[in-house]
């Protein structure tokens, strides 16, 4: 049996620019597969237009060749591909395995965003409404490369999910499943305020007959409020100037022994030792990671 090649991608969200939060996950992302002489991919993750921010794409696009992250083919832009999220929707709501939801936010307050099941079997017309996914009364797990084990009741725990919003944008949940697919993804990296979403995605992976990819959640990097570094907190956008010193912080993030000779190296010097001496066992099994520690 052929074992696939590693195949990795990173897939910013342009509702902001990148932050020191955002080029952990990348490094993360990009070491964990050119360490093994993996692909990796970059997808933009541009699904919900009203938040992108105007030139945020170009900027991301700009910081990554700035720090040395040179991407493997062509850039995917996911607002191209609503036709092939649109056609899942229609497959799976014919099949009966996803319904339509005119619930508001307000109706669904007080439920601490685990949905009820109020639509569930309503009956209504899929136009001007959410689409749900139904979920079973199952747990959903998986061993993470970094965090363990972690498991999630999608009944009691999550409820039916959203795969289409009523505005008609297509749901993360949804897309990211099928694109992973669909770019042959093996390998996901990524922020561990995901975490939680990955038990979502199994059961959409099992449900179509796709591949489950491994995954490595790496730590999240908070602010001294506690809030995660991120575009909703105006965190500041990576400086093109101070790629090396901020490659050396992040390395650090991931745990990685960086010998002191190399901490003045510039990029190309700094990303070659790392993905010589990629070490997964040394990121810290934690969920977040105080950017304070790390100045």
């Amino acid at each position: 049996m052929n074992v696939p090649a590693y195949i990795g991608r990173f897939a910013p969200t342009p509702s902001g620019y990148l932050h020191f939060g955002s080029l952990v996950a990348a490094l993360a992302s990009y070491l964990d597969a050119r360490s093994v002489g993996g692909r990796w991919l970059l997808r933009m993750e541009d699904l919900d237009p009203p938040r992108e921010v105007p030139g945020a794409q170009d900027a991301i696009l700009r910081t990554l060749e700035s720090y040395g992250l040179q991407w493997d083919g062509e850039l995917v832009r996911q607002s191209q591909r609503h036709a092939e999220y649109q056609a899942l929707v229609e497959r799976l709501l014919h099949q009966g395995l996803a319904y339509a939801c005119t619930c508001s936010r307000k109706q669904l307050q007080g439920y601490h965003g685990i949905y009820p099941g109020t639509c569930r079997d309503a009956g209504h017309a899929p136009h001007n409404a959410a689409i749900r996914l139904r979920v079973p009364e199952l747990s959903y797990g998986f061993i993470d490369r970094v965090q363990g084990e972690y498991h999630q009741h999608l009944g009691r725990e999550i409820g039916d999910f959203v795969i289409r919003r009523r505005d008609g944008f297509y749901a993360y949940q949804l897309a990211v499943v099928l694109d992973d697919a669909w770019q042959g993804v093996t390998d996901v990296v990524r922020g561990a305020d995901l975490l939680d979403s990955t038990p979502r995605q199994l059961y959409l992976q099992e449900l179509l007959g796709l591949a489950q990819p491994r995954y490595l959640h790496v730590p999240l990097i908070i602010q001294p409020d506690g809030h995660k570094l991120g575009k909703s907190y105006r965190s500041p956008p990576l400086p093109t100037d101070q790629a090396a010193p901020l490659l050396v912080r992040a390395l650090r993030a991931l745990g990685q022994a960086l010998p002191g000779e190399l901490e003045q190296a510039r990029p190309a010097e700094l990303l070659a030792w790392a993905v010589s001496h990629w070490d997964v066992g040394r990121i810290p099994h934690s969920r977040t990671l105080a950017e304070a520690q790390l100045r």
